[in-house]
């Protein structure tokens, strides 16, 4: 537990002054390297903080040249932190909308490009949608979830198809990334924080190809199949 507290007292500065930093950046780099620097540095530090070391296999099967969307199992607070480490070349996230809403942290997601997902009502969420396709199509690599939230033991909760349809619009790749060991190191809802192991492996790209409702379904399958295949027992 003190362990835990120690860590937030140094993690929550630390998080606001580099997102403030970062925002001062991308008025001078409308790329959002430096916001991506800054956001590795972020998770470097907060992870050294942690006693946390991530692992990582499969980088070679990302493909080279084109952007690709990374969708990943959600084991804990701290996959965000790993994937910035492991992913190597710069992406954005596609997150919630009301993340984009907190202070300075939702303003600095803004100014980085990265993706809001309005999930009020249908229509909304395929506007989303169809500006998140054009990034991508764009040359942009971005982070999804499907999941939506945090699992409680473990095992893969029930996929959202919004990233599957977004991978179909957008007409690139998905490469499955599975996490291990993110769930021991801070458990859902408690404080306790555990230095360990955090371990990521990419599997090989799938093609995402038709919008329809069981071409989504099939392209779905495939995705949980292959994370599910890197989950450790």
């Amino acid at each position: 537990m003190l362990r835990a507290y120690l860590f937030l007292l140094i993690f929550i500065p630390l998080t606001f002054l580099l997102a403030a930093s970062a925002i001062i950046f991308t008025l001078i780099d409308p790329t959002g390297r430096i916001y991506h620097r800054h956001a590795k540095i972020w998770s470097w530090v907060s992870l050294r903080l942690a006693g946390v070391k991530v692992e990582v296999a499969g980088r070679e099967r990302i493909p080279a040249g084109e952007p690709v969307i990374f969708m990943s199992n959600h084991q804990g607070n701290f996959d965000i932190l790993s994937l910035y480490i492991a992913i190597p070349r710069q992406f954005a996230w596609l997150a919630k909308e009301e993340l984009f809403k907190i202070a300075v942290f939702g303003h600095s997601m803004g100014r980085a490009g990265y993706i809001p997902l309005d999930r009020s009502d249908g229509r909304s969420a395929l506007k989303s949608i169809d500006a998140a396709a054009a990034k991508i199509k764009s040359g942009h690599s971005v982070v999804v979830f499907p999941e939506g939230t945090r699992t409680k033991d473990g095992t893969l909760l029930p996929f959202r198809r919004g990233g599957f349809l977004l991978a179909a619009k957008a007409g690139v790749p998905i490469v499955p990334v599975t996490i291990n060991g993110s769930i021991s190191i801070n458990p859902k809802n408690r404080i306790e924080l555990y230095p360990g192991v955090i371990r990521i492996r990419f599997a090989d790209p799938i093609p995402a190809t038709g919008t329809s409702g069981k071409q989504r379904d099939l392209l779905m399958e495939q995705v949980k199949t292959a994370i599910e295949a890197g989950l450790e027992s």
